[in-house]
């Protein structure tokens, strides 16, 4: 296979619970503002017509959003530091809350960023572990991830406030 193949535009199927799946062609963008990029484009995650990924595309492996029905990324004010690295994003429903995981200084936590007022909130701060995998339900109130606390990996429960789910 040429290089030059990987250049064409991909194809990204989504499906969705209430109708048939879809093929949507988004376009490649040799800037980096579009959906595909010359950049490596990890772990993307589809709610209604929301897209969140990871990707390498300005130098630190940060989260972006793509909305795929204005077929643009959507700026994410205040998420992505330029010390830490992002990874598995996950989106609720309504495109409101964004969960990942995010490693500073080789310590990993689970952060939820919130769309409407800007925040974005550190889950794990107190939890001694590493963690991973985050994803969120539909309406954001509750999030699941792995947590490595004494060698073997957990499923944890957190609500959206941070407090750990009995």
């Amino acid at each position: 296979m040429h290089p030059w193949l990987k250049f064409l535009p991909l194809l990204t199927l989504l499906t969705s619970c209430a109708s048939y799946p879809k093929v949507l062609n988004f376009p490649y963008d040799t800037g980096g503002r579009g959906l595909n990029s010359p950049n490596s484009e990890l772990t993307p995650h589809i709610a209604s017509e929301y897209i969140v990924f990871t990707s390498d595309r300005n130098r630190s492996q940060d989260v972006y959003l793509f909305d795929a029905s204005r077929r643009q990324l959507v700026e994410l004010p205040g998420l992505n530091a330029l010390d830490a690295t992002a990874s598995d994003p996950a989106i609720s429903e309504d495109g409101r809350y964004i969960v990942y995981a995010s490693s500073r200084l080789g310590r990993s936590d689970i952060y939820l960023y919130d769309r409407e007022t800007g925040l974005n909130r550190n889950l794990t701060e107190g939890l001694q572990a590493q963690v991973r995998h985050p994803t969120i339900n539909g309406d954001g109130s509750i999030i699941a991830f792995e947590a490595n606390k004494d060698g073997q990996w957990d499923i944890l429960v957190y609500d959206a406030s941070g407090q750990p789910l009995r």
